[in-house]
């Protein structure tokens, strides 16, 4: 819970009143290895932060499956748009070994913004984050090499690669398992 605690407060910027609120909403809950934490198309009323454990934000498109991204220990994981928006959730995702998260309900979320006077501005700083997160992974993705995009992801997601499927690597990097088997004999080499 410490590091959750640690985490809110970076992203929220909360006094500790507030912080203590947010905090006593999140519940534990375990994953167990391939059990779904939200399907696609359908809603996600949850937002979650990892304690331990990988997940695969991930897609079926009509030709093939996409993996979007692997989450590990330290992050959020929710559908946005679904949490937010109440849309049907663009994305699955999925514990990929048991796993353990602290929960928020929609419904909590959505309380904080009366219960708490500074939400507004926090939630706005949150959001910005996701955004320039998200801004960041797009300029790395257009702008780098497949090799590059490797070795970036290697470096800093090393234990990733213990734990998840190489062909799930490989969808987030955006090139097949072929080429990525490649990359790693060539960089290895």
């Amino acid at each position: 819970m410490m590091d959750l605690k640690l985490q809110l407060l970076e992203l929220f910027n909360a006094e500790a009143d507030d912080l203590s609120r947010i905090l006593s909403k999140f519940q534990k809950q375990t994953l167990s290895k391939n059990q779904f934490y939200t399907e696609q198309d359908k809603p996600c009323r949850t937002f979650s932060y990892i304690e331990s454990g990988y997940f695969r934000v991930f897609c079926h498109t009509e030709s093939r499956e996409v993996t979007q991204w692997i989450a590990g220990k330290g992050y959020f994981i929710t559908d946005l748009a679904s949490f937010i928006f109440n849309q049907p959730n663009s994305w699955s995702i999925q514990a990929l070994t048991d796993s353990t998260i602290y929960t928020l309900q929609q419904s909590d979320y959505q309380l904080f913004e009366q219960e708490i006077p500074s939400w507004s501005i926090m939630e706005k700083r949150f959001m910005a984050k996701c955004f320039m997160q998200m801004e960041s992974r797009i300029f790395k993705f257009i702008s780098t090499s497949a090799e590059e995009r490797y070795q970036e992801y290697f470096e800093n997601n090393r234990d990733v690669f213990q734990q998840v499927p190489f062909q799930y690597i490989a969808s987030v990097l955006g090139m097949s398992a072929e080429t990525l088997s490649r990359i790693r004999a060539k960089v290895n080499s």
